[in-house]
């Protein structure tokens, strides 16, 4: 994690009062984004900095996400959307240092409007995650026939991110499930030889939030385009 504060951001809060003006920068390790709309933020610093940041999300204001190649911009995390305090203790130091997670009411109702985000597009991951959400009848094995058919259809839509490689995949149960009956109907998503129970592979949350490396950016950026 040498010279990590390089790859973080920084989220900026500005108000002004007739008796009041707050102007503070926090700094940020994980956003998702899209333009103006924040989906999530993770951010860190001391105890009234994380306080003012939590009550002005719930007022919801309006904030500048300074990102590390220097550009930003303006985001809100829109009505109802809800944050998640933590503590980091750290080595040598008195007090630990506050956490704040704060997600959007996008991010709550994952999947529910035809919209899933993932934090990073790693094929097995995306493929479990749409299962568990959507809740379809499916197997591990079916998850790359599906997912380069949403390739395919350009349903997978990279968006804007810090310290992840996010994306959102434009789909609905009802139309997977559709696609997984003329797969299996024609023969390209076959059925186990078998009865018993499908084993589904396990992520750790390290694994899921680990910081994607720049080969790894490449990738997804390559498997989100037409060729």
């Amino acid at each position: 994690m040498k010279n990590a504060h390089l790859r973080m951001g920084q989220l900026e809060y500005k108000q002004a009062t007739r008796s009041i003006a707050t102007n503070l920068r926090v700094r940020l390790d994980r956003y998702m984004g899209e333009k103006e709309q924040a989906h999530l933020l993770s951010v860190f610093g001391a105890d009234t900095e994380i306080g003012a940041i939590a009550a002005a999300i719930a007022e919801n204001a309006r904030f500048t996400v300074l990102l590390p190649d220097g550009s930003s911009q303006a985001v809100c995390l829109g009505e109802h959307a809800s944050c998640y305090r933590g503590a980091l203790p750290l080595a040598g130091r008195k007090q630990p240092v506050r956490h704040l997670v704060a997600v959007s009411q996008d991010i709550q109702s994952n999947g529910a409007a035809g919209k899933i985000y993932l934090l990073n597009f790693y094929r097995d991951l995306a493929w479990n995650t749409l299962v568990s959400v959507l809740g379809l009848p499916a197997m591990p094995e079916w998850g790359e026939w599906i997912l380069s058919l949403l390739k395919q259809k350009k349903r997978i839509v990279e968006i804007d991110g810090i310290g992840c490689v996010p994306v959102r995949i434009n789909v609905t149960g009802t139309q997977l499930l559709e696609w997984l009956g003329k797969g299996v109907r024609n023969s390209s998503l076959p059925f186990p030889e078998k009865t018993g129970p499908i084993t589904w592979p396990n992520f750790s949350m390290p694994a899921a939030l680990a910081l994607v490396t720049p080969d790894a950016t490449r990738a997804v950026a390559n498997s989100c385009s037409e060729k």
